[in-house]
């Protein structure tokens, strides 16, 4: 088939990588000058030289199976591009649980009872919690929220191990996450084989993790990636479909959802349903604050025990540009404030006084928000037009694995 597919995130590229192995003529339309959609590189001037950051300090795990099989597709070796750690939430005293390289469920288990600061009352509730949600086949009732499914545990194993992990895999608070979706990124990664729950950090910026290789595998095999052309309407056109006036047999849109439903208005198909569903999606920010000591820090990443910032990398460990990046999930606030808070907080809890900002990106649509029972967009839109991305009808939270299984999946119902 000739196939349109609109974006050059990482669902987009994704879904034509599997379709150039597939054997399909692909043309890859991208409204941006830079591929990689909301996990992408920017370049930053400072101190008198160029910087290649990303758009926030993302991190993979050792369960994105598929996001891993896609780099080796194009060329990109994980284990080169990623630092693989076990699973490790510790601050940055080493105060709290971290996993040891055992296979589960004897990693978890040796993590939870050997949690530093910890009470045997603490490691006893979220033994028992972890316990009860195996048996359960890690399901609850789709309305419930991941402090509902929590309530009862000790004030410490909420505020070391469950909202941390909460906001890092789903981007929402714990009061307003679903735990459907919670538990699905628990047994996956915890029960998913020995690794699943490793922390993979990128050595490379985002942009050579995956996009830009993955443009020059298929400009290699003879395919077309035009970027800086934004799409302006589709047709239908018999059992063909016209992008901008060019016919192609399927379309795929890749990008996000508020663009996606901008362009299914202008085809004029039926889909009020998907349109619906693509209209409520709500978002989340994530502010990321790179910044400057002379300081290094003892592990890659610690997660912070104040506010506003959770997390904390130190890209020396990674082989980068020396800088701090400090991750704020659910961010609120205007950019400036948020950087003065962080930097506040850097000084206080690392000790670093003489850190000092470099710049403070906000991507304030990071994430749908994962919330109870969501009626997430489908895949199939109309005939011959089919979605993909973080955001529709899936497993997973908005993350990068759900991108690339999207893909995945709505190629199969091309045919």
């Amino acid at each position: 088939m000739n196939l349109a597919i609109v974006g050059a995130g990482w669902a987009g590229l994704a879904a034509a990588v599997g379709a150039t192995e597939a054997g399909h003529q692909v043309t890859v339309l991208e409204a941006a000058r830079h591929a990689g959609g909301r996990a992408r590189s920017v370049v930053h001037a400072h101190a008198g030289r160029s910087l290649t950051l990303d758009n926030g300090q993302h991190i993979l795990i050792g369960a994105y199976t598929e996001t891993l099989a896609l780099m080796r597709a194009v060329g990109v070796d994980p284990a080169q591009a990623l630092l693989r750690l076990p699973l490790d939430l510790r601050l940055p005293d080493g105060e709290g649980i971290a996993l040891p390289d055992r296979a589960p469920p004897w990693d978890a288990l040796a993590g939870i009872l050997g949690a530093r600061g910890w009470g045997w009352r603490d490691k006893a509730a979220l033994l028992a919690a972890t316990t009860r949600w195996q048996l359960a086949g890690f399901r609850c009732a789709p309305q419930t929220t991941v402090a509902q499914l929590c309530a009862g545990l000790p004030a410490r194993v909420l505020q070391a191990f469950v909202e941390p992990l909460c906001l890092s895999a789903l981007n929402t608070a714990a009061s307003e996450a679903s735990a459907s979706v919670f538990l699905r990124v628990l047994r996956d990664s915890l029960l998913g084989g020995r690794g699943g729950s490793n922390m993979l950090i990128p050595r490379r910026p985002l942009g050579a993790l995956f996009p830009e290789p993955a443009i020059a595998w298929l400009q290699a095999q003879g395919q077309s990636v035009q970027m800086g052309m934004r799409v302006n309407a589709l047709a239908r056109d018999g059992a063909q479909w016209r992008v901008d006036g060019q016919p192609f047999d399927r379309v795929l849109l890749a990008c996000p959802s508020w663009e996606a439903a901008r362009l299914v208005r202008t085809a004029g198909c039926a889909a009020d349903t998907w349109l619906a569903r693509a209209d409520a999606l709500q978002f989340e920010p994530i502010t990321t604050v790179y910044a400057t000591s002379a300081t290094r820090l003892p592990r890659p990443m610690a997660a912070l025990k104040g506010t506003p910032a959770q997390f904390v990398f130190d890209r020396r460990h990674l082989g980068e540009d020396g800088l701090l990046a400090f991750v704020v999930s659910v961010s609120r606030g205007t950019r400036e404030e948020l950087q003065q808070q962080v930097i506040a907080q850097g000084r206080a809890e690392l000790g670093l006084a003489d850190l000092q900002p470099v710049v403070t990106i906000v991507e304030k649509r990071a994430t749908f928000a994962c919330t109870p029972a969501l009626e997430r967009p489908g895949l199939q839109i109309a005939p011959g037009l089919s979605a993909c991305g973080e955001y529709v009808a899936g497993p997973y939270p908005g993350t990068i694995e759900g991108a690339v299984r999207s893909a995945r999946d709505a190629l199969a119902g091309l045919s």
